[in-house]
C-alpha cells in the first residue's frame, strides 16, 4: 500500500471534498482523483462514495489503520534522520500543562527554547516525529509504576517527579475539613471534566474500576489548559477537580484535601527518541541533565 496514496485518502475522507483535499496538499484535483482510484483498484474495493464524498463500511475500516501506520512512517523518517542531523543549538519542548512543574521550567535553558503545550496524547506523537527534541507528559500512576503512553514508536521515558494528588472544592463544602479523601466517596459527586488543565473524568473511572461510565458526572467541561482556572472554577461550586498538590496553592475560596485512596501520584516523565543516536548533546543535554539530577 502506498502511503502517499493513503495520505491522500485520509485528507479527502478528513475534508469530505476532492477539491478541499487537493488544495490542502497541493496537488491538482484530477491528482486527487487519481490517488483515491489507484488506491481502490490496489486493495479491489471502493472506499469512498462520490456524491456526497464520505467513506464506504471499506473505507471506514481503512480508516481505523490510517492514522498508526502514517504515523509509525513518520516516526521512522525521523528516527532515521538522527542519524545524520546536525547538533541542535535550540531546544524545542512539547509538554501537557500539568507537567509544567517548577522543577520543570526552572531546568529548562536560558535561552533558544521554545515550548509548546500539547495534549498528553500529541507529547509522544511530537517526539517521535521530530517535531520536539523532549516532551514532558503527565498522569497519575500507583507509586513508582511508569506511565501508560501510547506506543507511537520507541521512546525512552524517565519519571522526573512524583507528588500525591488533591480533590479541589470549595471552601464551605462539607468535606473540606476533611484531612484526606478517598475515591470511592466521589464516585456520586459532580466533577470539573478539564481534560487538559486536570486528570481527565476516564482516568478517574479507570482507576476506580467500577462498571464502565459509572460515576464521576461531568458538571461543567472546562476546554482551557490553565489550572488556576480550573482551581477557581471548583471553588466557585462547579465541580471537584483533582489535581497533583503543588498546582493547588493559592487558590482563593478553595480547600485542597489530599486523596489518600487509591493509592495513586501524580507522575511526570521526560520522554526522549530511544535508540542508538548516542547521548544529548548541547541544550537537549543541558535541560535533561538538570531534570535528571
Amino acid at each position: 500500500m502506498d502511503p502517499h496514496l493513503l495520505r491522500t485518502y485520509v485528507t479527502v475522507a478528513r475534508l469530505a471534498s476532492f477539491s478541499e483535499a487537493a488544495r490542502d496538499l497541493g496537488y491538482t484535483q484530477s491528482a486527487v482523483s487519481q490517488h483515491i482510484a489507484a488506491l481502490e483498484a490496489d486493495l479491489g474495493l471502493p472506499l469512498l462514495t462520490r456524491r456526497p464524498v464520505a467513506p464506504t463500511p471499506a473505507g471506514e475500516r481503512l480508516l481505523e489503520h490510517a492514522g498508526a501506520l502514517l504515523l509509525r512512517l513518520d516516526a521512522a523518517r525521523a528516527d532515521l534522520d538522527r542519524f545524520t542531523a546536525a547538533p541542535r543549538a535550540t531546544l524545542d519542548v512539547a509538554a501537557s500543562p500539568l507537567a509544567l512543574t517548577a522543577r520543570v521550567l526552572a531546568a529548562l535553558p536560558a535561552t533558544g527554547v521554545t515550548l509548546r503545550a500539547l495534549s498528553r496524547e500529541r507529547v509522544p506523537v511530537a517526539v517521535a516525529t521530530g517535531e520536539a527534541d523532549a516532551g514532558l507528559v503527565d498522569g497519575i500512576a500507583a507509586p513508582s509504576d511508569p506511565l501508560r503512553l501510547p506506543d507511537v514508536a520507541p521512546l525512552a521515558a524517565t519519571g522526573v517527579a512524583d507528588e500525591p494528588l488533591a480533590v479541589v472544592l470549595p471552601g464551605r463544602h462539607p468535606l473540606a475539613a476533611r484531612s484526606g479523601l478517598r475515591l470511592d466517596d466521589l464516585v456520586d459527586a459532580r466533577w470539573l471534566d478539564a481534560p487538559a488543565a486536570g486528570i481527565p473524568l476516564d482516568r478517574l473511572r479507570a482507576v476506580h474500576g467500577g462498571p464502565a461510565g459509572r460515576g464521576f458526572r461531568t458538571a461543567l467541561r472546562y476546554e482551557g489548559t490553565d489550572t488556576r482556572t480550573l482551581g477557581a472554577l471548583a471553588a466557585a461550586g462547579h465541580g471537584l477537580a483533582l489535581l497533583p498538590l503543588s498546582a493547588t496553592d493559592g487558590v482563593p475560596g478553595a480547600a485542597a484535601v489530599p486523596l489518600v485512596a487509591p493509592r495513586l501520584v501524580h507522575r511526570v516523565e521526560l520522554l526522549l527518541p530511544a535508540g542508538a543516536h548516542g547521548e544529548p548533546s548541547g541544550p537537549v543535554a543541558e535541560f535533561t541533565g538538570r531534570l535528571k539530577s
